[in-house]
């Protein structure tokens, strides 16, 4: 693909070098090539961009006073997003495999155009795969599942029945997605425990991402519902009947217990704790190792855009700072007093 043809695609401009360049790729100023992109997001990194190998550089627009003679320049108010676009648009497709000869494919599974099913896939009855998905090595996909056009399954991810993907989702290896909620009844008589029916359902929007090993679990009687472009790291857990919004980020580690909800464009950072029946609001920020208390509800609201909230229970950091520098105070003198 040609620069001027990236440029149109990704927007920008193109403020020096030919549009005719032939780009094959992205990479770091370290490592590129004339026929690659680096990119700069400040003016050390701009200095260092500019004077690499890279046949062309993006930036912002007024970074730096002059440019280099030759070296093709695209200036963009945001370079790393247009750097990721276009690693995005450069990387190349493989070309669709088929179902190979060790899968298990159902008879009445419905199986789109230019799909790939890897060695020791199993596909169960009535699971319908889209246009240009791809099913990897040793996933397994349960019965009546829907899985949408352009989706990549890793190998040994385990989509259970009940699941329904959108399109363009990733799930990596080892996620398991629509397993049973942890919900028990318990006999106040004898103690015992009863599982209380995990009969609902899971959907994943379109353009999610799941990462490695991190599980999903089905609704109890209803549904749990990941939303559109919502990314999700390794190791994550979402119980029963939550609903995650558009455009959230869960961090490795965080768990999210059942009939909870998280807003649109919240980032929940590492190993983060949310109870269940909690609330986190849109835009919410929580550092790691925050915690919400079951049935809580944590806003933005008072606070600039932007605010980290920390703690259990979760507040703003700059007040959890005081607290500490407080109770340190505190600590301090009652010690002093004892040696006294």
């Amino acid at each position: 693909m040609t620069l001027g043809e990236l440029v149109e695609l990704l927007g920008g401009k193109l403020v020096q070098g030919s549009a005719d360049t032939v780009i094959t790729g992205v990479n770091s100023t370290l490592q590129a090539q004339v026929e690659h992109v680096a990119f700069a997001q400040d003016e050390a990194s701009a200095v260092d961009a500019l004077s690499s190998n890279a046949g062309a550089v993006v930036l912002r627009p007024a970074l730096v006073n002059s440019y280099p003679a030759g070296k093709g320049v695209v200036e963009t108010p945001q370079p790393r997003l247009w750097f990721s676009g276009a690693a995005r648009v450069l990387r190349p497709v493989p070309p669709p495999k088929g179902i190979m000869p060790t899968a298990v494919v159902a008879e009445s599974a419905r199986i789109g155009g230019n799909v790939t099913i890897g060695p020791c896939a199993v596909i169960e009855e009535n699971v319908e795969i889209g246009e240009g998905s791809c099913i990897d090595a040793g996933a397994f996909v349960g019965r009546g599942v829907r899985i949408g056009a352009a989706c990549h399954i890793y190998p040994r991810a385990v989509l259970y029945a009940g699941t329904t993907l959108g399109d363009r989702v990733i799930v990596h290896a080892g996620a398991v997605l629509g397993s049973d909620g942890f919900g028990y009844v318990r006999d106040s008589t004898t103690g015992t425990y009863t599982q209380f029916p995990q009969q609902g359902t899971l959907v994943i929007e379109d353009d999610v991402e799941i990462g490695a090993n991190s599980t999903i679990d089905r609704g109890a009687l209803e549904e749990t519902r990941i939303r559109r472009r919502t990314k999700i790291d390794n190791l994550v857990h979402i119980g029963h009947n939550c609903d995650i919004g558009e455009d959230v980020i869960l961090v490795a580690l965080t768990g999210i217990s059942g009939s909870s909800s998280v807003g649109k464009g919240a980032v929940i950072a590492g190993q983060v704790g949310i109870g269940d029946h909690a609330h986190v609001g849109e835009g919410v920020i929580l550092g790691g190792q925050a915690g919400v208390l079951s049935g809580k509800t944590v806003t933005n609201e008072g606070l600039k855009p932007g605010t980290v909230l920390w703690g259990t229970p979760a507040r703003p950091l700059k007040q959890v700072l005081r607290e500490i520098a407080v109770l340190a105070r505190l600590a301090k003198g009652k010690g002093r007093g004892t040696e006294a």
